[in-house]
């Protein structure tokens, strides 16, 4: 696990640094579609309804905070008495209550550590305690304060950290256990234990299955909370374990059931890459998803987004028809589709207009061009006629001489 999670650190770093129903008109039918419910997939419930799902105008404020996160975090932690202000902030704090077994039996990251854990609001009112909370450190399986704290400390210590909300469960807190929006946090931990995960190759094909699944599953949390570049981590993991390779027999099932997996990760993946327009980023987890899945109406629907916002308007509409074709009650894929048609239609008449005026009025240029050929016509006929007229002459004037 030590090696996939150094692996999907870099992963994350360059996520941070940043595709049977008549064909009749369906846009003319009238019909009242109906909301696509369960857009998400379908353990996804909490996951917010695709129109939330992609390409807001605000860059994520969560994400910035997460590379503040990292930046601090290399930074050495200031000591203050008895606390070490770990971030250089004030924001998250640690005081040794009972030392632990040395410098030497501190965690790794990406290794698997279980802990003992109070957690209480500064009022002193306790809202949850775990006596073998287990997690991967450095996977962003628990909040960022037990992330960054625990790393420093020894196995079987005992500390106090203080947490600021950035750092808890931030501006939406939680509901179970119950705790405030922008609730500062106390919480007494110790380290118990440390060890390295199971190699995933020799892991049993359930056991890849469900861990890629808790992955995935803290994935939506992150996404829930705004969190969108930790979301992003945390399913980058899951699809790495999905994909790994194996050295013990795996049924055609439970192929399927890690393809399924696989899948579903793609998808909440390119739903939070659109969150943090890193729209190339999200067409190609699109992209995966129907070189799976052809009929994949959520991965057509954001490719089609996708494509709308990067200015490839009819690949768009060309798209987002074919998620219509497979869902043609949903009103979501319609609204989106009947908005590009309108404005790609608006773009094709502007086009024109252009043209036109860069190439001159071709009507008043058709005109003067026919009252030209209309003038040399008429004048032509003249000249015919004035030259017949002086031969006749000419001739008439021979015929009299003759008999005079």
């Amino acid at each position: 696990m030590a090696d996939i999670n150094d692996v999907n650190c870099d992963n994350r770093e360059a996520v941070l640094s940043g595709k049977k129903v008549e064909r009749a008109s369906l846009l003319d039918s009238g019909e009242d579609f109906e909301m696509l419910k369960d857009m998400e997939d379908d353990l996804d419930e909490d996951l917010p309804p695709l129109e939330d799902a992609g390409g807001g105008q605000k860059k994520n404020s969560v994400a910035e905070d997460a590379a503040e996160s990292d930046a601090n975090a290399d930074q050495t932690p200031t000591q203050t008495e008895e606390w070490l202000d770990v971030l250089g902030n004030g924001q998250l704090k640690k005081k040794v209550l009972e030392p632990g077994a040395g410098p030497d039996s501190r965690p790794q990251r990406g290794q698997n550590v279980t802990i003992h854990l109070k957690t209480s609001l500064t009022d002193g009112t306790v809202v949850d305690e775990q006596t073998d909370l287990s997690f991967t450190l450095g996977d962003g399986d628990v909040i960022q304060a037990l992330d960054l704290t625990v790393q420093l400390m020894e196995t079987n210590e005992k500390a106090l950290v203080e947490a600021g909300a950035k750092y808890a469960y931030g501006p939406l807190g939680r509901s179970s256990p119950a705790v405030p929006p922008n609730a500062d946090l106390t919480l007494e931990v110790q380290l118990l234990s440390a060890a390295d995960a199971p190699d995933q190759e020799l892991m049993p094909p359930l056991e890849r299955i469900n861990l890629a699944n808790k992955k995935r599953e803290r994935g939506n949390v992150h996404y829930q909370h705004g969190d969108y570049a930790f979301a992003v981590n945390s399913y980058g993991i899951a699809l790495q374990i999905t994909e790994a390779s194996s050295r013990v027999d795996i049924s055609q099932q439970e192929e399927e059931e890690l393809l399924d997996m696989k899948v579903k990760c793609l998808n909440n993946m390119a739903a939070a890459q659109l969150k943090l327009d890193h729209y190339d980023a999200a067409l190609r987890s699109c992209v995966s998803v129907l070189g799976h899945q052809p009929d994949n109406v959520k991965a057509l629907f954001r490719k089609g987004k996708v494509l709308a916002l990067q200015g490839e308007t009819a690949e768009a509409i060309r798209t987002l028809k074919s998620a219509l074709k497979l869902e043609p009650s949903n009103k979501t894929i319609h609204a989106e589709l009947s908005k590009l048609v309108k404005k790609h239609s608006e773009q094709k008449g502007a086009e024109q207009a252009m043209y036109k005026k860069m190439l001159g009025n071709p009507t008043n240029a058709s005109v003067q061009k026919h009252r030209a050929k209309s003038s040399w016509g008429l004048s032509w006929k003249w000249l015919f006629g004035a030259t017949a007229v002086a031969i006749g002459g000419v001739a008439l004037s021979v015929v009299i001489a003759a008999r005079n």
